[in-house]
């Protein structure tokens, strides 16, 4: 089976969260796993976004706190899928 645009996403997502202390209460905790700081990209396949992006573009996607990096990781997707970024 493949793997599909979104589930690589998702998979590099949860590789670099997850290595972060939990809870976090705000972005900003989640700087030092970031392997580029804020200039660190997010891509698969023909997908690409930036970390800068989540607090502009995906904000309203977000609830911190977060306990868990998948509960991040799932909110970011649905914004993700709300905004277009892939189908």
């Amino acid at each position: 089976m493949t793997e599909t645009t979104a589930e690589k996403l998702r998979a590099e997502l949860e590789a670099v969260f997850e290595e972060a202390s939990y809870p976090v209460e705000e972005p900003m905790e989640l700087a030092s796993v970031l392997p580029d700081g804020p200039s660190t990209t997010f891509e698969a396949d023909d997908v690409s976004v930036g970390v800068m992006e989540f607090g502009s573009e995906y904000a309203d996607y977000q609830e911190y706190p977060y306990e868990s990096a998948e509960a991040l990781v799932d909110d970011l997707m649905a914004g993700f899928r709300e905004e277009g970024l892939f189908e």
